[in-house]
């Protein structure tokens, strides 16, 4: 740790992400900033998400009662990537006929420009797999901080190389489980999807606080029981009311997870009301403690994170609140990480 560095003083100003000194190179967590958004299909501005962390998470006090110091292992974010926001205002203006047909149907035209945001989709994942795998090279421990949901797919391919048998606890409202939504074959709405039929290395996914999923994704879940649990909202919601405590639900779903573990978190996972402005909210969802207390059942039932993701964070119109849950969250996933770490 920095000794000229005061945890309990404000940031200072340029400071790095959650006010901290850190280098990359010296940091032992490594942020990864993905401002992508090219399918989104209602709200925008998931693009601007790890800028808006990044400025709120300043406003983090460091010292967090269930995971210590997480800071003193030092976490830096990279600088905002100008080729991938290149790529994304490119795939936005190819997709927007698109979107604003309900798909490309067989319209050539739309077809053309379908194949051009997964040509550009697929160079904005094969970036953050290469940075991904980069920097797990080096010992980091890696988080990616999008973005819509499709910007993390590279790093659990890297992820999932490095640990073959990886589970992944994916937060969320909805399944992603479609097929090419919209005809984008990397669509946000797809990345589970797509996780499931390219990366073979990855044994289970985990999905908790689905509430917002078609029949196609309903059919998928049970298709793919051995390798797919899925606990859904109005489920969990039930199990509550009948008074069972969110303790033990949280057990039942660790005990689906293999050892290792990677951390998928959209923000729309969350009851809306702390986070509104993401771009498809959904009535429902897990409170910020649910989230947090069943990261910290990860790592009670001897599971180790191995890396993170965070998505959907989209800074609300003439205020960062939205930003401020984000960076809560990342830093809860930041903690619980290193925390599992350490409990080796």
């Amino acid at each position: 740790m920095k000794t000229s560095f005061d945890p309990n003083a404000a940031a200072a100003p340029g400071s790095g992400v959650f006010g901290l000194p850190f280098t990359p190179d010296e940091a032992r967590v490594g942020l990864i900033p993905v401002p992508w958004e090219a399918t989104v299909s209602k709200g925008g501005g998931a693009a601007g998400g790890p800028a808006a962390i990044l400025e709120a998470s300043r406003q983090v006090d460091l010292f967090d009662r269930e995971t210590g110091r997480p800071y003193e292992a030092g976490i830096a974010m990279l600088p905002l990537p100008r080729e991938v926001a290149s790529w994304n205002e490119a795939a936005k203006k190819a997709a927007r006929a698109v979107i604003e047909a309900g798909g490309a149907g067989e319209d050539p035209a739309l077809l053309a420009r379908v194949r051009e945001v997964d040509a550009l989709s697929v160079r904005m994942n094969e970036w953050t797999e290469s940075e991904t795998r980069r920097w797990l090279e080096r010992g980091k421990l890696v988080g990616v901080v999008g973005g819509d949901h499709s910007a993390p797919f590279g790093a659990i391919k890297a992820h999932a190389e490095r640990f073959p048998g990886l589970g992944i606890l994916h937060f969320d409202a909805h399944a992603d489980l479609r097929d090419a939504y919209e005809g984008f074959r990397w669509s946000h709405a797809s990345i589970m999807a797509n996780v499931l039929d390219n990366v073979s290395q990855v044994a289970r996914i985990v999905q908790v606080g689905i509430r917002d999923f078609c029949e196609e994704e309903n059919d998928r879940i049970l298709s793919e029981a051995g390798r797919l649990s899925t606990f859904f909202d109005s489920d969990l919601r039930s199990r509550l009311q009948e008074g069972e405590p969110w303790s033990k639900i949280a057990r039942e779903v660790v005990e689906r997870l293999p050892r290792t573990v990677y951390l998928s978190f959209d923000i729309d996972g969350l009851d809306p009301s702390p986070c509104p402005s993401t771009g498809t909210p959904v009535l429902g969802g897990l409170s910020f403690a649910e989230a947090t207390s069943l990261m910290k059942a990860v790592v009670a039932r001897g599971r180790r994170i191995v890396g993170f993701d965070l998505n959907e964070v989209v800074p609300g119109p003439g205020e960062d609140w939205d930003a401020n849950v984000g960076a809560r969250v990342l830093y809860k996933e930041i903690g619980f990480a290193l925390l599992s770490s350490e409990a080796r």
